[in-house]
């Protein structure tokens, strides 16, 4: 059963990862218009997400944005989404998107691999803070 927003993005992150962590806390400081809700990739709500769209969780550790009714994306191709719905400054990103997906993807790829040695791991996920809470799932 869906019990996910359908009127929000819906980021998926690797809860454990440093470099994911500040990303998603970048992501909540610049989403001003509230279009995001965030949950683990490994979290029940993010399991049943990734099952939803044909996701398989054992091949992905990437970042997946969750556009209900419309799309979702993975690696490269969500980074760049979410910055593009962000605008401002991170807008910028967005020309990135004429580049071939195998070639950002292995930017990207290259990143994802070398995340934990780059910026460490934590033990678990973080818990957000009260005022944070309503917007993970």
């Amino acid at each position: 059963m869906e019990t996910w927003p359908r009127n929000k993005k819906i980021i998926l992150f690797d809860g454990v990862c440093n470099l994911c962590d500040t990303t998603i806390q970048k992501v909540i400081k610049a989403d001003t218009k509230d279009q995001f809700r965030f949950a683990s990739l490994d979290s029940n709500i993010g399991k049943a997400i990734l099952d939803h769209i044909g996701v398989d969780r054992e091949k992905t550790d990437s970042m997946v944005l969750y556009v209900p009714g419309e799309a979702y994306y993975i690696k490269s191709e969500a980074a760049i989404k979410i910055a593009t719905y962000l605008g401002g400054l991170y807008g910028l990103l967005q020309p990135l998107s004429i580049f071939p997906k195998n070639l950002t993807d292995s930017i990207y790829n290259y990143v994802a691999k070398n995340r934990y040695k780059w910026y460490g791991k934590k033990e678990s996920c973080m818990v957000p803070t009260p005022e944070l809470r309503e917007k993970f799932l």
